[in-house]
């Protein structure tokens, strides 16, 4: 997407947000697996509701026991990841030591198997599907604003409430931010949203007065703030039930959180609980990776790539480099020189970036894109 002029929104959403949560949880059993063994094959679904956490899935390990293993410790991976998350009881949203856990693990399908692990020895594509990577000079992170600043104030709450600088702050939180675009340049922001959850003992317009000096004026720079910027803190009043006992989580239900915040088309398909032979996830990160070649080489200021591929087939039946008419040199086609440089098969891929390891976890919150806190390869 070329936004040219006028408003545009993106939001995030804290590690605590149950969908978070459930993508966290999905991601913790995937690097388990890899741990162990680096060419599993991991498809991780989770779900939270109140007090109960369901982790259900298809698996597949070149041995029995690394599957067993990973089964066995899977009922305290989910509950390091709940106290990691900052909740302590079922008030709060859940409580680690005595939620119900329920694990829900079966084998890989051989229908697709077969189609992944091909006779001929090349890996095939773990499912059809369409990719997107985006890259833009319009922040040194080569990230959208909106979604850059979106995710630095839900990063922020955490940061407050870990460190007992505001300690009625609560692990569920989302933000959003509105960027006034200019030509085709992020100029302004004009509205802040911030919805934290909190203890009940706070008073509103105390709360909201600690969250506009601690959270949002630290985040969003004086240059950035629009004049009559408007900061809408806790809109509805009041936000102390919170997390899975305030709403279901579910993997894979904020991917355009996971991504560009809406700047860039989604292919659909989602990341957490994926190992990289599901392109869903490692030609999502290609795509990435090429369209910051793109921007970094000088080629152009915004690239926008697309993979696309047929389930057991190995090379991509489409590949696209839109630069929005920024490129440099409009004679040089870049997905021809692109596509001569990197191997653009699944096994390519992840030999390119080094994905059979793990390295999944951290990527489930603020974001897969743009991370300077992580060593991402596709952020290299």
């Amino acid at each position: 997407m070329m936004i040219r002029n006028g408003l545009f929104s993106s939001e995030s959403v804290s590690a605590g947000h149950p969908d978070k949560l459930a993508d966290r949880i999905s991601d913790r059993i995937l690097d388990a697996f890899l741990a162990r063994d680096p060419h599993a094959r991991v498809a991780c679904e989770t779900l939270l509701a109140d007090q109960c956490v369901i982790v259900a899935g298809e698996f597949k390990t070149r041995c029995q026991d690394d599957f067993d293993a990973v089964r066995a410790s899977a009922d305290a991976l989910v509950r390091d990841v709940l106290r990691e998350s900052g909740y302590r009881d079922a008030e709060t949203g859940i409580d680690p030591e005595h939620c119900e856990v329920q694990i829900r693990f079966n084998g890989q399908s051989q229908d697709i198997n077969q189609g992944v692990d091909r006779a001929d020895g090349i890996l095939g594509a773990g499912d059809q599907g369409l990719m997107f990577g985006y890259a833009t000079d319009e922040t040194p992170e080569l990230m959208p604003a909106p979604i850059v600043y979106a995710h630095q104030l839900v990063r922020r709450q955490a940061e407050l409430r870990q460190q007992g600088v505001l300690p009625w702050l609560q692990p569920d939180a989302k933000s959003q931010v509105s960027f006034r675009y200019v030509d085709g340049r992020p100029t302004q922001i004009e509205a802040v949203v911030l919805s934290t959850q909190h203890e009940a003992g706070i008073g509103l317009e105390a709360l909201r007065a600690a969250v506009l000096e601690h959270v949002i004026e630290p985040v969003i720079p004086a240059h950035l703030r629009a004049n009559g910027l408007r900061c809408l803190i806790n809109p509805t009043g009041r936000f102390v039930t919170g997390g899975p006992k305030g709403d279901a989580g579910l993997t894979g239900r904020k991917i355009i959180v996971d991504t560009y915040g809406g700047a860039a088309p989604h292919g659909g398909g989602a990341f957490s609980g994926k190992d990289p032979s599901k392109v869903d996830r490692s030609a999502a990160y290609m795509t990435r990776y090429l369209a910051r070649q793109v921007v970094t080489r000088g080629w152009a200021r915004r690239a926008l790539v697309q993979l696309a591929y047929a389930i057991g087939e190995a090379k991509p039946v489409s590949f696209l480099v839109e630069t929005y008419g920024t490129e440099t040199d409009q004679k040089r086609d870049l997905a021809v020189e692109l596509a001569r440089e990197f191997d653009l098969r699944p096994q390519g891929i992840i030999e390119t970036l080094d994905l059979r390891r793990p390295i999944y976890y951290p990527t489930a919150a603020y974001g897969h894109f743009g991370r300077g806190d992580v060593s991402l390869p596709w952020e290299q």
